[in-house]
């Protein structure tokens, strides 16, 4: 029997992608447990996005069902977004929560970086979400309820050598993120972003298996249960987990300089040092505390003629 949790997801319905192996599946388990019933989407490719197979999410329904759950599998790739919402209708009559969580690699530096490279890591990670997302909305608007999780990644926050692609991906999502929290917020859709640091398909080649067994990503999975459940109240946040750490990452802006009448370049080199000094920083939390310091120096600029 299940105990007693703050976070439950009883009467829920949970979409994961990508939830045939590592992380997906982790969290297709955890809200399985908490009660929710789950599509498993999975389109069964390599780790650089090669082929398909459908038994990886099949494997996880089984052991969901195994052990007292609702799961059904979806096999489609997450370009076709809609598939992956028409069957959790079909089979459950609603979705009210998304975890954008398929993606694959296909690393190497940008100079040797081919068209296909790009834009097949684009159109999954980022395109994907979308189309996944943009199915799901209206659901989640209708029903005034809804909880979407992005997956980004530490190499889209900092970057990280032969990732160009990649890295672009996973960072646009958090643009997607942010937008999305404001439009959602009156309908009590509520949208984050995770960058796990956990063991995968997609690690396996540059940790060792000390590290794996840190990264695990069942140290990620509860992370993202609290922002989809009920008693959450962020949105538009941008979350690190990892081997038991959590932590919330958040802007931070110089308190940077106004100059006044003709500028060039000169002047910015003679201030760059104040321009770029973080020891007394801002943290804007939305474009009008951003577009603040534009005022300011607009209304001085007025003042003074």
């Amino acid at each position: 029997m299940r105990r007693f949790s703050l976070v439950s997801f009883d009467g829920k319905v949970a979409l994961i992608t990508g939830a045939g192996n590592g992380l997906g599946k982790s969290h297709a388990l955890m809200f399985a447990k908490l009660g929710a019933r789950v599509v498993v989407n999975d389109y069964g490719t390599t780790a650089k996005g090669e082929g398909a197979d459908k038994s990886p999410a099949d494997a996880v329904v089984d052991e969901i069902k195994t052990a007292g759950g609702e799961s059904v599998a979806n096999a489609d790739s997450v370009e076709h977004g809609a598939r992956l919402v028409e069957t959790a209708m079909d089979a459950f009559g609603r979705l009210d929560i998304v975890v954008n969580n398929a993606g694959f690699l296909r690393d190497t530096s940008f100079h040797k970086m081919s068209q296909d490279d790009w834009f097949d890591i684009v159109n999954v990670h980022l395109n994907g979400a979308f189309k996944v997302n943009r199915a799901a909305w209206p659901h989640m608007r209708e029903q005034n309820f809804g909880r979407i999780v992005n997956t980004a990644s530490a190499a889209g926050i900092y970057g990280n050598f032969g990732q160009v692609n990649y890295s672009s991906a996973k960072l646009a999502l958090h643009g997607m993120t942010q937008a999305l929290a404001i439009e959602g917020q009156k309908r009590n859709i509520l949208v984050n972003t995770v960058a796990p640091a956990a063991a995968s398909r997609l690690t396996d080649t540059v940790i060792s298996r000390e590290q794996t067994a840190a990264l695990r990503p069942e140290y990620v999975s509860p992370l993202v249960g609290y922002l989809c459940s009920e008693v959450s109240t962020q949105t538009g946040g941008l979350f690190e987990a990892g081997a038991g750490w959590f932590g919330k990452l958040r802007w931070e802006r110089s308190r940077g300089i106004a100059l006044k009448g003709v500028i060039a370049p000169d002047d910015i080199a003679k201030n760059i040092d104040a321009i770029a000094e973080f020891s007394d920083a801002t943290h804007p939390r939305n474009i009008a505390e951003a577009f603040a310091p534009f005022g300011e120096a607009m209304g001085a600029a007025v003042a003074a003629r």
